[in-house]
C-alpha cells in the first residue's frame, strides 16, 4: 500500500493567490490608511522633541554674594523664564564637585575679579553651550573664563557621534529581533540569538565609536559592555512583545523601540531640555538609557550610570520573562 504524502496546509501569511481575484477595496483603503497614520505618527515622533527643545529648570550651582546670586536670579528669570534652577554653593571647588557627581550641570562663579562657568560638555553639549551664553550674560558681556570637567572628545567637539550612533544602535537591535522572531523557531534559540547579536554587537560599535570615530573617551571596556547591555535589552524586548502578542508585538515593539525611544533618548541635546514628562519617558526605553550610560562611563568615570544600566537590565530580564511564557504558552497548546 502506498503511503499518499502530506501536503502542507495553506498558510494565513502565505501570498495572494491571483485565482482568487483582486483585493476588496476596503481592505486596499484600509491598508493605505493604515500607512498614512503610521507615517503622521513617526514623523510627530521624529519632529515634535526636536521642535520643543529647550532649558527648562536646568540645575545649576551659582557661587557668589548673596546679593550678586540674586540678580543673576531676577536676570535669568526674566530673560529666560523657568530655564535655569539656580542653587547656592560655597566655591568653585564644591561647584566643580556638584558638577562631576552630575548633581547639577554646571556652575556660574559670580567673582568680579575671575568670573567663570563650570561646564560638562560630555553631559551635553546644548547644555554647555547654554551656560556659556548665560555666563556671559549674567557678567554684562565680560570675558568668562570656562571649566570643563568633562570636555568632549578631541575627535569629536561636538558630540556628533554618539547623536549619530543613537538611531543605528536602536535599530540593529530591533531589527536584529525581528530577524530573530522571523527567520528563527523556538524562544530559546531565539534568546540565544539575540545574546549572541548584544555580545558581538557591544564591542563591535564601541570600537567604532571609541576607537575610529574617537566619539567616546572613557574604558573601553565598561563601553563595550554597556553597548553591549543596551543591544540585549532592545532586542529581547522586542522579542518578548512578539512571543506573546505576535506579530502585533513585533510592530509594536519596533515602533516603542524606533518611533518613540530614538528621538526621545535626547542624543543630541540632553534630557533635561525634552518637554516635561517626555524626559522621564525617554529615559525609560532603551536607546535613552543607552545614550545616559555611555555618557556617564565616557565622562564621568561610570558616575550616574546606576540608573541609566538598571533600566536596560530590566528591559532585558522583561523579555526572557516574556519569552519564558511565550515558551509555556506553546507547551501548553501542544499538550
Amino acid at each position: 500500500m502506498t503511503a499518499t504524502p502530506l501536503r502542507p496546509s495553506p498558510s494565513r501569511h502565505a501570498a495572494p493567490d491571483p485565482a482568487a481575484g483582486p483585493t476588496p477595496w476596503p481592505r486596499v483603503v484600509a491598508l493605505a490608511a493604515a500607512v498614512a497614520v503610521g507615517l503622521t505618527v513617526l514623523l510627530a515622533a521624529f519632529a515634535w522633541p526636536a521642535t520643543r527643545t529647550a532649558p527648562r529648570d536646568v540645575p545649576v550651582a551659582v557661587v557668589g554674594p548673596p546679593a550678586a546670586v540674586e540678580q543673576v536670579r531676577a536676570a535669568v528669570e526674566q530673560t529666560r523664564p523657568g530655564a535655569l534652577e539656580l542653587r547656592p554653593a560655597a566655591d568653585l571647588a564644591e561647584a566643580r564637585q556638584l558638577v562631576a557627581d552630575r548633581e547639577v550641570y554646571g556652575a556660574l562663579v559670580l567673582d568680579p575679579a575671575a568670573p567663570t562657568v563650570v561646564v560638562a560638555t560630555q553631559a551635553g553639549p546644548a547644555v554647555a553651550q547654554l551656560l556659556r551664553s548665560a555666563a556671559t550674560a549674567a557678567t554684562g558681556g565680560s570675558a568668562v573664563r570656562v571649566d570643563d570637567v568633562a570636555p568632549a572628545p578631541a575627535d569629536d567637539p561636538r558630540g556628533a557621534g554618539l547623536a549619530a550612533g543613537a538611531l543605528p544602535l536602536a535599530l540593529g537591535g530591533g531589527a536584529g529581533a525581528v530577524v530573530l522572531a522571523l527567520r528563527v523557531r523556538g524562544h530559546g534559540r531565539r534568546a540565544a540569538g539575540a545574546l549572541v547579536l548584544a555580545l558581538l554587537g557591544g564591542p563591535a560599535a564601541a570600537g567604532v565609536l571609541h576607537g575610529w570615530l574617537g566619539a567616546l573617551t572613557g574604558d573601553g571596556v565598561a563601553e563595550a559592555a554597556v553597548l553591549s547591555l543596551g543591544l540585549a535589552a532592545t532586542s529581547l524586548g522586542v522579542l518578548g512583545l512578539a512571543a506573546v502578542a505576535g506579530r502585533a508585538g513585533l510592530g509594536l515593539g519596533m515602533a516603542t523601540v524606533v518611533a518613540l525611544g530614538n528621538p526621545l533618548s535626547a542624543a543630541s541635546s540632553a534630557p533635561v531640555l525634552l518637554p516635561g514628562g517626555w524626559a522621564e519617558l525617554g529615559q525609560a526605553l532603551p536607546p535613552g538609557a543607552t545614550v545616559a550610560a555611555l555618557r556617564a562611563v565616557s565622562g564621568f568615570g561610570g558616575t550616574g550610570a546606576a540608573g541609566p544600566v538598571t533600566v536596560l537590565a530590566v528591559w532585558a530580564a522583561g523579555g526572557l520573562l516574556l519569552l519564558a511564557v511565550g515558551a509555556a504558552r506553546g507547551r501548553r497548546r501542544t499538550a
